[in-house]
């Protein structure tokens, strides 16, 4: 969401009086196009299900005139098990046209989703213009609404593009935004700078906000001959020794927290962990060494490379084949009969590998009285990294379903995998 709301404590007083006569630059005043298409490729080819005119909720559901813009929106984890929120100033409607009272109830209903587990904020400046930037008034009261509960567990805070009228906006409240938040605060210019934090492909980033930002992509570099993040549950199996269905990231990971009771610890799936080791870890694996999460002891890093592999599967564990039917997906008396027939046709390697998860995580909610980890929590965590569409982009309409697929999953496993 815009650092505005999150940082500055607005009273009336000369810092705002200032602040008012900030002019935005004239290059975001322009008259922008519209995005060509409010959906991301994945859901307008695959998902007939959606009335595409409303992207996120049913006409009749109270969200429904702020959801359609597209102004918040929740892209999967990014590179260190941290859920992503994404906010876009340039999808904020002219003052006139937008409920801000109602973007404020908006914003945190979908926070409280995510808040209790660790989550990164990326904000796109660009596009924030003097005919839809917020009142101050309504920012007071947003920083005011935004307590403990939303900025405790936020990790980073990416603002993107940012201008004068950013930085000159956090540098006179610079007395109110506390030490620890400040160090929270990164400014980025170049979307390559985004790709070590997370995967732009996955993020649903505004057509004009793509064009606005220089790329400087670095080149994809070709697998490594012992590569085991990033490749097919064809090829990995096809490379181990043993022909396992299951992947080695899955089987270690799994097995350090299924033993010593590493599944009853409090947070398990909703904590980072520290970035020096999963890029080790990874590195590691890619290199065709032995990894021993035992000698290490870190449930918490074992737990974001298990969803670190499913994430960076070229395909995803539940295959683009299944996207259609699981985005669609209604619950009714035959759910388990309808899942069991969808998880049945996927591939081999991908029904073993499920089975072994979802088996797994349904020890870990069997303690969710100890680690909070129920099967609708385990669902928003897990969801994302199970299926995304073919353009990688996940938008909030297709992550709802995905996530009720998931714990309906969870819910009727010993159904499913008989």
């Amino acid at each position: 969401s815009d650092p505005n709301f999150l940082l500055v404590d607005l009273g009336e007083d000369a810092a705002t009086a200032q602040l008012g006569q900030l002019k935005l630059s004239t290059l975001e005043d322009q008259q922008w196009p519209p995005d060509e298409s409010s959906l991301s490729k994945s859901e307008t080819e695959n998902s007939q299900g959606f009335d595409p005119g409303s992207p996120h909720l049913p006409w009749d559901h109270p969200f429904y005139d702020i959801a359609r813009h597209q102004i918040i929106e929740v892209a999967g984890d990014d590179n260190f098990g941290r859920k992503v929120i994404v906010f876009s100033a340039c999808r904020l409607p002219p003052q006139h046209q937008l409920d801000h009272q109602k973007l404020l109830m908006y914003l945190k209903a979908t926070l409280d989703q995510y808040v209790e587990s660790d989550y990164t904020l990326i904000y796109f400046h660009h596009g924030l213009t003097s005919d839809n930037k917020p009142s101050f008034g309504w920012l007071r009261e947003a920083y005011k609404e935004f307590d403990r509960k939303y900025k405790k567990n936020i990790k980073a805070l990416y603002i993107v593009h940012p201008t004068m009228f950013i930085k000159t906006l956090l540098i006179l409240f610079k007395p109110i935004i506390s030490f620890k938040f400040g160090r929270k605060i990164n400014y980025v210019s170049y979307l390559s700078e985004l790709e070590d934090v997370v995967k732009c492909d996955q993020l649903v980033i505004p057509t004009r906000v793509r064009d606005s930002l220089p790329s400087m992509s670095p080149p994809h570099s070709p697998p490594l001959p012992e590569q085991v993040f990033g490749v097919s549950l064809v090829m990995l199996r096809q490379k181990d020794p043993d022909n396992h269905l299951v992947p080695i990231v899955m089987r270690d990971t799994i097995s350090f927290l299924s033993d010593q009771g590493n599944a009853r610890n409090e947070g398990i799936f909703r904590r980072s962990a520290n970035v020096t080791l999963v890029k080790e870890v990874q590195l590691k694996y890619n290199s065709g060494a032995t990894v021993n999460f035992r000698d290490m002891e870190d449930v918490h890093l074992a737990a974001v490379i298990l969803k670190t592999f499913l994430r960076e599967l070229p395909e995803p564990l539940l295959t683009y084949q299944l996207y259609n039917d699981i985005v669609n997906f209604t619950c009714n008396d035959n759910q388990a009969e309808v899942m069991k027939t969808l998880v049945e046709s996927l591939p081999e390697e991908n029904y073993a590998s499920l089975r072994y998860l979802i088996t797994f995580l349904a020890q870990v909610s069997a303690n969710s009285e100890v680690n909070k980890m129920t099967n609708s929590n385990l669902a928003v965590v897990f969801g994302p990294n199970l299926l995304w569409g073919r353009d990688n982009a996940m938008s909030l309409s297709a992550i709802g379903p995905i996530n009720n697929f998931t714990r309906t999953l969870l819910d009727q496993q010993h159904l499913v995998f008989t």
